[in-house]
């Protein structure tokens, strides 16, 4: 086994544990599909995947084109994401700990031999079984806890309450198709306007507030999908700042892993 960590997902909770772990000194390198569909976009590593590189709260995002080139990222103190949408990376190049952040809420083929320490975050996953440790992403007195038996709690479906918001909070596609954005992240929006299109269908908010999150332009989603979020207040720096809930599941892969 290799003397890294290797972490499944580069979206905004997957990038709350590479920080924390980047700032502790760890070596780490990300993976993620050809097309990632993070909404929150500016506090996520994925988006090195499109634009090369990205800076998010002082920890630089580079995208590696092979696993050479991502150690030699990791090894300056920088994060590196990798595209390997069947895992690869995992059975070529086996990690003293891997970190399924996926967030698919099922395991997708996870296992705990897959590397020294196996962590989860989220439902979906059984500690002692599955992987050593879960942590429970649920708001609520539990976040970020290490679980080292049993699951973390079942999705509710309901995002978490924000100035009394939640489900409003969200903007998801009306119809199956191609998104295309009308507004950007950090813009100020009011209930009823229009921030982008699935098709020809209008995707509009439902509360006042800033564009923390939304997809990129030109990507096939599903009816239903997640295309973006309100937050419902009026500061821009919002959208460039890692949430309590990221920097909250970093520290419990941190105390795991410790």
């Amino acid at each position: 086994m290799l003397n890294y960590v290797l972490i499944k997902g580069a979206g905004d909770l997957a990038s709350g544990v590479a920080l924390t772990l980047a700032k502790a000194g760890f070596n780490v390198v990300m993976t993620e599909i050809p097309q990632p569909t993070c909404v929150r976009r500016m506090v996520s590593f994925a988006e090195a995947v499109y634009e090369g590189e990205i800076t998010i709260e002082g920890t630089r995002g580079h995208r590696a084109g092979a696993f050479r080139e991502a150690l030699e990222i990791a090894n300056q103190g920088q994060v590196a994401v990798l595209v390997d949408p069947h895992g690869e990376t995992l059975r070529k190049y086996p990690p003293l700990i891997y970190i399924d952040a996926a967030m698919t809420k099922r395991n997708m083929g996870t296992r705990i031999d897959d590397a020294g320490i196996v962590i989860a975050l989220g439902p979906g996953y059984e500690a002692e079984v599955d992987v050593h440790a879960v942590i429970e992403t649920m708001r609520g007195s539990s976040m970020g806890r290490p679980l080292y038996k049993g699951a973390a709690l079942p999705n509710t479906g309901i995002p978490g309450d924000v100035k009394g918001y939640t489900a409003e909070r969200v903007l998801r596609s009306p119809v199956e198709g191609i998104f295309t954005a009308k507004m950007e992240i950090g813009d100020q929006v009011n209930k009823g306007d229009t921030v982008g299109y699935v098709n020809h269908a209008p995707v509009n908010a439902s509360i006042n507030g800033i564009v923390r999150g939304l997809l990129r332009t030109g990507l096939k989603v599903s009816r239903g999908a997640k295309l973006g979020d309100i937050h419902p207040g009026v500061n821009k720096e919002i959208a460039s700042a890692v949430t309590d809930k990221a920097w909250t599941v970093g520290r419990g892969v941190l105390e795991t892993i410790s």
